[in-house]
């Protein structure tokens, strides 16, 4: 069941508890979506037998691209307060359109929902298992070049793109994280090692609670960050949304 539209919420909190900890969130600002148009976007849902249920799952290729048929893929981990089913309204797919029209070479988007376990294993329930295993295969049925992954997400989802790299060495050829959910001592730290062959791009406002854990995370890669910046911004997707143009720069730079 595919659907176009999809109407997205953001609730704001005073704090919310993730792998790096409490914090505060703050929300409100919307995202500032590229006036570009919408290419082959579609969001159905899958049964991943990795998470025992079903799963939206979240598609969009560059306008002018047609389906995405031999495409890179760049994987999307979504963070606490959204799911795959809220991509659409934060205008994911006219990013992907944007980043060509900038130049850059087209890859498709592609995601689904992974709950709130920070994209780990929680008994019969693995996100992360959905998005080594059954992402790629769902990928690979529509036609895309899964030989070629990247991944980004933001705050709980940049935690999980971080490991999901870390986990799987060689499993894709970057990772852009926004805010990333992360604290000293926890697996992302712990296995940074395991990224010293991934171009690893990192971004954070200067209002966001989780800056003193991603800049020690930036001390802690074992190469410089490939991208990335710390500019105002809040733990929010207004200001997510800003970062993803460099982002896409990043991941279109190691497709070539």
């Amino acid at each position: 069941m595919n659907r176009r539209t999809v109407l997205a919420t953001i609730a704001a909190t005073a704090g919310v508890v993730t792998a790096g900890g409490l914090y505060r969130r703050y929300g409100g600002d919307e995202p500032v979506i590229p006036d570009v148009p919408l290419g082959d976007e579609r969001l159905e849902q899958r049964h991943s037998v990795a998470r025992g249920q079903d799963v939206y799952f979240y598609t969009a290729v560059p306008a002018g691209h047609g389906d995405g048929r031999g495409l890179p893929v760049l994987l999307v981990l979504h963070g606490a307060s959204k799911t795959a089913k809220d991509f659409p309204a934060l205008g994911l797919g006219r990013f992907a359109t944007d980043s060509v029209r900038r130049g850059n070479a087209p890859f498709v988007l592609a995601g689904a929902t992974g709950g709130r376990l920070a994209w780990r294993p929680s008994g019969a329930d693995d996100p992360q298992k959905m998005v080594h295993e059954e992402i790629p295969a769902w990928c690979a049925e529509r036609g895309f070049d899964t030989s070629r992954m990247s991944a980004c997400g933001w705050s709980m989802g940049g935690f999980g793109a971080l490991l999901l790299a870390a986990t799987f060495p060689g499993f894709v050829q970057a990772v852009a994280a926004f805010s990333p959910a992360v604290s000293p001592g926890d697996p992302v730290f712990t296995q940074a090692g395991a990224l010293r062959d991934v171009p690893v791009g990192l971004w954070c406002g200067t209002d966001d609670g989780l800056l003193p854990e991603v800049k020690a995370l930036e001390k802690a890669l074992p190469q410089p960050k490939a991208a990335g910046s710390y500019s105002e911004g809040r733990h929010n997707f207004g200001y997510w949304s800003t970062c993803l143009p460099a982002a896409f720069d990043l991941v279109a730079r190691v497709n070539r």
